[in-house]
């Protein structure tokens, strides 16, 4: 096989394979019952007109016919009269009449015969037809319901396009989902653990523990006055003392810690 008839065998199978593809078995039932009932239709045209060209012929043997019988009237009133030559003349013209109708009879038998073939090639077509549509409407039915039923399996199996592209989007959102989730334990994990600073303040871990002491020790003093208003001072004078000479102690130190921290301060202003 040469390269040009490779080539040619190619793109008829390529083509080929195109309109397999493209083509819809329903549409093309129902073009082929359409073309047959084309032709059926032209087949009755052609009955119709033969059967006009027969009648016109039988409109002509009748007039020849009546024809005839007017000549042979002309015919007997000449011989009463004596004129034979007239008589003749009538017969003459009843015989030329009379072949005519013999070939129009020979002409209306053929018309006769062909009508006849026409009709009964007319009723196997449209037998044929009326199968044709049955067998179409069921094989139209079974190929709806093969379609009905490929959709549903393809989108039971998730295979069909939209199937597919729908279990796409559905992982990709678990995807997302998982990482957001991820991400947010990991966030929170990082903000329990102090490893963030907050971004919108100076202040770093100590100064926020420092500020919720304070917090608490004024909630606590507050408190005890509360207590000591209301008669329900449950701390003893010891207490109090212990509690002043603590509170003297912390100040003390506190005023350590700030001394120290002044001397860092005028060490890095020196620097």
């Amino acid at each position: 096989m040469g390269i040009l008839s490779r080539t040619s065998y190619v793109i008829r199978s390529k083509i080929n394979a195109l309109l397999n593809r493209a083509e819809d078995p329903t549409e093309t039932l129902d073009y082929s019952y359409e073309k047959m009932r084309d032709e059926l239709q032209q087949v009755k045209q052609g009955i119709a007109d033969l059967t006009t060209q027969k009648k016109r012929l039988e409109i002509q043997k009748r007039r020849l016919e009546e024809n005839v019988e007017k000549h042979n009237e002309q015919a007997r009133e000449a011989v009463q009269q004596d004129r034979e030559d007239l008589a003749r003349k009538a017969l003459e013209k009843k015989q030329a009449k009379m072949n005519q109708i013999e070939e129009l009879d020979a002409q209306i038998a053929g018309l006769q015969d062909t009508q006849d073939n026409l009709v009964e090639k007319k009723n196997d077509l449209q037998n044929r037809i009326e199968e044709f549509r049955t067998k179409k409407e069921t094989m139209k039915a079974r190929y709806e319901a093969a379609e009905a039923s490929s959709r549903v399996s393809e989108a039971m199996s998730g295979v069909g396009d939209e199937m597919a592209d729908v279990g796409r989007a559905l992982e990709r959102a678990e995807e997302q989902t998982d990482e957001m989730e991820a991400r947010s334990a990991a966030m929170d994990e990082l903000m329990d653990s102090g490893a963030f600073e907050d971004q919108l303040s100076d202040k770093d871990a100590i100064e926020r523990e420092l500020e919720a002491g304070r917090s608490n020790a004024e909630v606590d003093t507050e408190l005890e006055t509360l207590k000591a208003e209301m008669g329900k001072s449950s701390a003893p004078a010891e207490e109090s003392e212990a509690d002043a000479e603590v509170d003297l102690d912390e100040s003390v130190a506190n005023e350590e810690v700030e001394a120290e921290l002044e001397e860092l301060k005028n060490d890095d202003d020196s620097s």
